[in-house]
């Protein structure tokens, strides 16, 4: 599978949000999954089975679920966000298992019951000339410019899935693993991340300003299959 970083195109128009505030937080958004209005698919040219993403209620509660069986697609959120006035995520999430050829260090292993992409957008006026001439290459072939770079949140399939790893299709992605392995399979698990630490991490510089929230279960590289939730997703400081 040719890897997001490369191919995906986070150009929606901008949704207007007024920011909440809660719990002494600023909240930026808060997505309860009560429909997939504010979603768009996404999914790869060469890849002909995709994930299945609908919206699954219980009650009062709502729940994004997605399904996948040797396949990838994508979600993208159609509002991006400035990550140094919002550079906090928070969100809850569940998976059925995890995949036995899963692992994270190999292009043919590189499949998660469930990730949460931060994308940044590349911007040429703050970028290098190596960079401007790289991006404008890739602009001329795919027609518009790719993402900066990613920070990659997984659920790993190996507990020896540790630290930051480099993603085996494109460096300019990075992984962290947040749940490994089968010790919190078929729980709920709550996560909340710092941007902005995490990238200053992963790269040793600042990250782009403007970012997307990408949300993903896929299976095309073990031939695996799995079932995941979403309750919800935050972005708040």
């Amino acid at each position: 599978m040719l890897h997001m970083a490369l191919t995906l195109f986070i150009l929606l128009p901008a949704l207007f949000i007024t920011p909440v505030y809660g719990q002494n937080r600023e909240i930026f958004l808060r997505e309860d999954f009560n429909s997939l209005e504010s979603w768009t698919p996404y999914t790869f040219p060469k890849i002909k089975e995709h994930t299945t993403y609908s919206i699954q209620r219980e009650g009062n509660n709502s729940y994004l679920k997605a399904e996948s069986s040797g396949s990838a697609s994508g979600m993208v959120y159609k509002v991006k966000f400035d990550v140094y006035r919002y550079p906090r995520a928070k969100w809850r999430w569940w998976v059925s298992n995890v995949y036995q050829k899963g692992d994270a260090r190999t292009k043919s292993g590189d499949d998660y019951p469930m990730r949460v992409y931060i994308v940044f957008e590349y911007n040429p006026n703050e970028a290098s000339f190596y960079q401007k001439t790289r991006y404008e290459a890739a602009r001329i072939i795919f027609g518009q410019y790719p993402p900066h770079s990613a920070i990659n949140y997984i659920w790993a399939s190996r507990e020896d899935e540790t630290g930051i790893m480099t993603n085996p299709y494109a460096e300019e992605v990075k992984m962290i693993a947040l749940e490994k392995g089968n010790q919190h399979v078929r729980q709920w698990r709550e996560e909340e991340v710092n941007i902005l630490e995490d990238y200053r991490k992963a790269f040793g510089t600042d990250p782009p300003r403007m970012a997307s929230i990408v949300i993903m279960n896929d299976s095309d590289n073990t031939g695996e299959q799995s079932t995941s939730y979403m309750d919800y997703i935050e972005i708040f400081r």
